[in-house]
């Protein structure tokens, strides 16, 4: 007899999803998560009264009959869970050298968009689509896979599947600002196009063709959600509580112990922590089969990043913000600023080159603050510099890394003043996190933002799989399947399925109802109530 049927280590998206899914489906769960607060990188914290929300900026696959949001509304977590609507006309402002170019919603949009820019490049951008188009097509016919033929008729896979972004965009294109653009959202993979494999590259821009949305309340919205449904469903949850080892029993993953010493027993074992803290640390190297071993030891993961949070008391629309992310690139050549990224190069620059800026109070109003507006920016970085600080205790560190972090905000802040001019002498409120800040929030092996670098080379069958080769134990998270919001919560419906023996439609029947979407550009469209909340907190007389 085991004490519960199932343990999920980690309550990211993935880890929440499983949990969720398999106690609707009558399974005893438990949840260890060892951060104060459910999430992993979908998490919020406070600061100085300021709510951030560091991995969740905006997700797609949203509209209606989309994946995400039929997940959603199947699992019931959309009675407590809605999203706010970036501005459909430019969801993603790409800046290149000075230039500007607004991505808006729609597949057919962004296409007449991107003609009417560069014309002389009209019969690439066709191509380009069009390779998208049947790149995504030949995966879904590939994912079901009944007939061994289909794999002969995969041609634009065999074709693209295992080459590069850049590969597709050189193919297509000429026009270097065209590709720069097309490039732009990379940080959203976290790697240069010229590493990060095509499905995945094209993958970002897919996603996102129906529009950007961003939870009503903030990034913890979403776990915040399925803590519910899995209360409701009768799972358990506990925080602070660390997993130290997971437990074998003649090679079957059988349970874990508890950083206090606390033993519990289950049938099944899913790990949300990515491949290095499930193999390497949880189980240990040296009980690992050797192909296992060897995969883990080969395994490249995801660049870090310096995040930098925010509040200033500034009219942000009025200095030409809104509520779309800005994408900022000193120069053309965006692959070579994401190389640039996996360096230490932040640190011996005046300034960034490449920058992730948004204003998450014009994506939802109603987390103003004292009439504040939040914002959070993002320049990638290499973990290496900061590893010597890794084993003082997060914010108790000395003061060389307190003076390297305030040297690396102004540099930020430089750099920010280029895209709104003024804003550092309007900032009531920043602190800035760097890749310790996440090792020691998330949990994330140095510091990794997407778990395993999408490369070509471990994406697909050549990424970590659902179920391991260690009976007993299922991985969910950014290292299987994919990454991000959509992506992990794929690998949680992916890893429950894969222990129920059973189909995705059929963990989807709680009839949840439908997604609300508010317009983070017309609050005249909210809810009442909402909209008072609004006014005040502009006001600053909700603090």
């Amino acid at each position: 007899m085991s004490d519960y049927d199932t343990i999920v280590i980690g309550s990211g998206a993935g880890g929440l999803t499983t949990a969720v899914t398999l106690a609707q489906a009558g399974q005893k769960v438990l949840v260890c998560e060892q951060h104060e607060v459910p999430g992993g990188w979908t998490h919020s914290f406070t600061l100085s009264g300021y709510r951030f929300s560091p991995g969740v900026h905006y997700i797609g696959s949203l509209g209606p009959d989309e994946p995400l949001r039929a997940i959603y509304e199947g699992l019931g977590v959309t009675q407590d869970l809605a999203f706010c609507e970036l501005n459909p006309d430019g969801f993603d402002h790409v800046i290149v050298g000075g230039e500007r170019f607004d991505i808006p919603k729609g597949r057919d949009r962004f296409i007449s968009r991107l003609k009417e820019r560069f014309p002389h490049e009209t019969r690439g951008i066709d191509r380009y689509f069009q390779i998208m188009n049947d790149l995504f097509a030949d995966l879904r016919t590939l994912a079901r896979l009944q007939n061994p033929l289909h794999l002969l008729q995969a041609q634009t896979f065999w074709r693209w599947g295992l080459r590069t972004g850049q590969a597709v965009l050189d193919h297509c294109f000429t026009d270097p600002l065209l590709k720069a653009i097309l490039s732009a959202q990379a940080g959203d993979h976290g790697l240069p196009p010229s590493q990060a494999s095509a499905p995945v590259h094209l993958g970002i821009t897919q996603h996102y063709l129906e529009g950007g949305y961003y939870p009503l309340g903030g990034g913890f919205a979403i776990p915040r959600a399925f803590t519910r449904a899995l209360k409701r469903a009768g799972g358990e949850l506990r925080l602070a509580t660390p997993v130290q080892r997971i437990l074998l029993a003649n090679g079957r993953a059988a349970g874990v112990q508890l950083a206090g010493g606390e033993t519990i027993t289950a049938r099944h074992i899913v790990s949300n922590a990515d491949p290095e803290m499930t193999f390497g640390k949880l189980i240990g190297r040296e009980q690992l089969p050797w192909r296992l071993r060897r995969k883990l030891n080969r395994a490249r993961y995801s660049g870090s990043a310096l995040s930098l949070f925010f509040a200033v008391d500034m009219d942000l629309r009025a200095a030409g913000l809104d509520s779309g992310n800005v994408w900022y690139y000193r120069h053309h050549d965006v692959d070579g600023l994401y190389r640039q990224g996996l360096t230490d190069h932040a640190l011996h620059s005046d300034r960034v080159d490449a920058l992730f800026l948004t204003a998450t109070t014009l994506k939802d109003p109603s987390k103003m603050h004292s009439g504040h507006h939040t914002l959070e920016a993002f320049t990638f970085v290499n973990y290496d510099p900061f590893w010597r600080w890794a084993n003082q205790p997060e914010g108790q560190r000395d003061a060389a890394y307190q003076a390297l972090k305030g040297q690396l905000a102004d540099k930020m802040f430089a750099t920010l003043g280029e895209i709104v001019p003024g804003i550092r002498e309007r900032v009531v409120f920043c602190d800035l996190g760097t890749p310790l800040t996440n090792q020691h929030y998330v949990a994330a092996h140095r510091g990794n933002l997407y778990g395993t670098a999408k490369t070509p080379w471990q994406m697909g069958p050549l990424s970590f799989p659902v179920q391991t080769a260690v009976p007993g134990l299922w991985l969910c998270g950014a290292s299987t399947l994919s990454h991000g919001v959509a992506g992990a919560t794929a690998s949680g419906m992916a890893a429950a399925r894969s222990i129920l023996g059973c189909r995705t439609r059929d963990l989807l029947q709680q009839q949840g109802p439908d997604l609300q979407i508010y317009p983070s550009e017309d609050v005249s469209q909210w809810p009442p109530a909402l909209q008072v909340k609004i006014e005040q907190r502009q006001s600053g007389n909700i603090l």
